[in-house]
């Protein structure tokens, strides 16, 4: 769906932004808290990578079992409709991913290596963009968002690239991913805080 052409305009998009700031603002008790929890997950990630890893493992597998549960009965209830047997396919390959991911989290964990580095590339970009976006108007935060991306960027590189390739691999770079965007929503937080 495409917005018309005078729905951009300058001025609601600063109108939107100032309720955006004045959501952290009235919030930043909520914000502060998801850092501190990110926080703690990710230095425990760093501690434990092969715990993380293998539970980051076994916790997507299990999301690909439910989907796929789900879809499989979807896919029964509206047997009628278009794509059924398109559908009832997506369903079973899901139902099964999740089944040798929680069967074989080790394994898995080797095999989702390539994926966990597109995701932490993205963000990464996603990050940047977001925190140029938002340089003027957050003129104490752009700076740990940028360093967010920056570190995302950097956490894809080393996953592509293939080093290192062990298990713990993966429950290590998510804990620095946590880390990072912990500290940056804790300064959010607290530069919100001093604005009210």
């Amino acid at each position: 769906m495409s917005l018309p052409d005078d729905s951009l305009r300058p001025e609601d998009v600063e109108r939107l932004q100032a309720r955006v700031e004045a959501a952290i603002r009235d919030h930043w008790k909520a914000y502060l808290f998801e850092g501190i929890l990110l926080l703690i997950i990710g230095f425990a990630a760093i501690l434990l990578p092969l715990l993380a890893s293998i539970t980051f493992t076994i916790v997507l597998g299990w999301l690909f079992f439910v989907a796929g549960v789900a879809g499989i009965g979807f896919s029964i209830w509206a047997r009628k409709g278009p794509g059924f047997w398109w559908s009832l396919l997506s369903a079973v390959l899901a139902l099964v991913a999740g089944l040798v991911l929680i069967a074989m989290p080790l394994q898995g964990t080797l095999t989702l290596t390539f994926i966990v580095g597109v995701y932490f590339l993205a963000e990464g970009v996603a990050t940047i963009m977001y925190a140029f976006q938002h340089r003027g108007r957050m003129s104490e935060r752009w700076g740990w968002m940028l360093a967010a991306g920056i570190a995302d960027i950097l956490v894809a590189f080393v996953i592509i690239s293939g080093w290192p390739g062990t298990v713990w691999a993966i429950g290590l770079l998510i804990g620095i991913n946590l880390v990072f965007g912990g500290t940056s929503l804790i300064a959010m937080a607290l530069a919100a805080r001093k604005s009210t």
